[in-house]
């Protein structure tokens, strides 16, 4: 067996005997950036990963919601910087990973989650709504990749782990969204070459499909949740139109076998996994957490 496979079998082990004994938990020592997390699925996943030893980069576009995951996380006994910006500023990438390698020497782990959904039927949307979704969801997240590659291809036998955030969009399509259908498909596409590109060196790269969790962008557009991009402000949520209530859950969730709605904490968990030394053989996989969507 070699050095770093006993490493690996070392720390599962370690884990599953006895949490107490082994306070650093699935990601101790490690370092990973996560965009998008002032709130959500990023935030849950921040908060996660520093619960399971981890240093956390928070990063998000709202400085306020990005030091506030920060706050949490240093509050509870954890390491963490915020570090806010726009992901499709050009000059951002490198300001991320060189921020993040002054405060804590070194990079284990990206999760390119931040994004969000500029909806609209194909035969109305213009160029700038369509290329925007390339530039959010395909050119930020192979920016920072590309930022990283001095720090995360290095063979010094640590784990390093990329994972990138697509969606059944991406895999299905979708009614009204030809432009994120689209960049979500592309991740995939980003993903596997990472993975065949890197893993000479160790490094992972995994994607993560999701379904329907419950997030400002697959709750009602009607309830008024918006951000703000280049001065545009865009409407984030399903709309529901006319109708005087939503569909019953029975209804929306027909076709799921689990009956409901992923929850943030869920959502997190699963880019845990790929990101643990449980996947350390896993690499250009798409896992999708649907509960059981599209089986």
């Amino acid at each position: 067996m070699s050095a770093i496979a006993a490493n690996r079998v070392s720390v599962i082990m370690n884990h599953l005997s006895s949490s107490a004994s082994h306070p650093a938990g699935l990601l101790g020592g490690q370092v990973a950036i996560v965009t998008g997390a002032g709130q959500g699925i990023g935030g849950a996943t921040a908060l996660l990963f520093a619960k399971e030893g981890a240093s956390v980069v928070v990063s998000d576009l709202d400085e306020a919601k990005g030091k506030d995951i920060a706050n949490q996380i240093i509050q509870a006994g954890g390491k963490a910087i915020a570090v806010a910006g726009d992901v499709t500023d050009l000059t951002f990438p490198e300001r991320l990973i060189e921020e993040t390698v002054k405060a804590f020497g070194k990079i284990n782990i990206i999760v390119n989650n931040a994004g969000f959904t500029f909806d609209g039927m194909l035969h109305k949307t213009t160029d700038k709504q369509f290329q925007l979704m390339l530039e959010v969801h395909n050119a930020a997240p192979f920016r920072i990749i590309r930022a990283a590659a001095k720090y995360m291809r290095v063979k010094d036998g640590e784990p390093r782990s990329i994972v990138n955030v697509s969606s059944t969009s991406g895999l299905h399509g979708n009614v009204g969204q030809a432009n994120y259908a689209t960049a979500k498909a592309g991740i995939i596409g980003l993903t596997k070459t990472v993975a065949k590109e890197w893993g000479p060196l160790g490094v992972r790269c995994n994607t993560v499909a999701f379904g329907y969790v419950d997030t400002r962008l697959t709750r009602a557009k009607e309830n008024g949740e918006t951000m703000v991009v280049d001065g545009q402000k865009i409407a984030l949520g399903i709309p529901m139109g006319a109708k005087k209530e939503a569909p019953s859950p029975a209804v929306v969730f027909a076709d799921t076998p689990l009956k409901r709605a992923g929850q943030v904490e869920e959502a997190a968990g699963s880019i845990l996994l790929l990101c643990s030394p449980f996947a350390s053989y896993i690499t250009g996989h798409t896992l999708e957490v649907t509960g059981g969507k599209g089986i």
